[in-house]
């Protein structure tokens, strides 16, 4: 099954006293990269907490955000620092004098300097912040789950895909057997026109012709590529396959473009260049894969 590196969770818990909410975001990314907001009594947990999602997610930007609240109380209110205050007003008269001001400090000033305003700050005991850890194990239960949603469409559009190219892969591989024959009945007819006496060493001219004709042969990379799209299909059950179907989207346009370059046929020339296209669709889809 694979996953999404896109998705959203948000997730709650709380006892009588104490309430945890944590909201997680996840974009794509080639690591794991976690960016947290936390306020400031969760400051000396924040590695616990880096800890706790790397052990849920693999891949991804994920942006967590943790609110904590106690329950009956104004989690918003603020208080004066009145020792702020005072060094405030002394710095401000100090200033109005060197400047030679005479306006009067209003309240409108004070405002503007929020250093004087304090909030208050929650103490955690061990079995607050297993309620942070409930909330944040929530908000990422529901994060999988879209990622595992949305991966599964993914999966959907890969397989499809695949399907194509094997299709694509079959008229190339049939149509080659004729034009290689076909190529070989050419190259000796125009050899014919051109020497006078062409039986005076047929048979190094039928070798010779037979070495052109084989470089046009394109066995083997249809072998390897139809052998490239089986082992995608197999991988797509693995966990966090994104990095190795990456690896199989650069081989199978190796393998294609090997095709296109031998082709001497134009349906096979175009047929290549279809699933040169599928791949590199292929290759963006995937990287939203973790």
């Amino acid at each position: 099954m694979i996953f999404s590196m896109t998705g959203y969770g948000k997730g709650s818990a709380q006892n009588e006293n104490f309430t945890s909410e944590a909201e997680v975001k996840s974009v794509n990314s080639r690591f794991l990269e976690i960016s947290l907001r936390l306020p400031a009594s969760l400051m000396n947990r924040e590695y616990d907490i880096r800890e706790y999602i790397k052990s849920k997610i693999g891949r991804g930007k994920l942006s967590v955000f943790i609110l904590l609240k106690n329950n009956g109380s104004d989690n918003n209110s603020l208080f004066v620092n009145k020792e702020k205050l005072k060094n405030y007003l002394s710095q401000v008269k100090e200033l109005k004098k060197a400047a030679k001001i005479n306006e009067k400090i209003k309240l409108e000033h004070l405002l503007y300097n929020r250093d004087i305003f304090t909030a208050p700050e929650l103490e955690l005991s061990d079995s607050e912040f297993d309620l942070v850890k409930k909330a944040v194990d929530s908000a990422l239960a529901e994060l999988l789950k879209m990622k595992k949603s949305e991966g599964k469409e993914l999966g959907k559009d890969l397989v499809g895909r695949i399907k194509l190219i094997e299709e694509k892969l079959t008229i190339i591989e049939n149509e080659s057997k004729l034009s290689v024959n076909e190529y070989f009945a050419k190259l000796k007819e125009r050899v014919s026109n051109l020497l006078a006496d062409l039986t005076a060493d047929k048979d190094r001219v039928n070798q010779e012709l037979a070495v052109i004709a084989d470089k046009a042969d394109i066995t083997e990379e249809s072998v390897r590529l139809r052998s490239h799209l089986k082992f995608f299909l197999e991988s797509l059950n693995e966990a966090e396959p994104g990095r190795k179907l990456n690896f199989l989207c650069q081989e199978m346009n190796r393998e294609s473009n090997t095709i296109s370059s031998k082709s001497i046929s134009t349906l096979i020339t175009h047929s290549a260049v279809l699933i040169k296209e599928e791949i590199e669709k292929i290759r963006e889809q995937i990287q939203n894969i973790e």
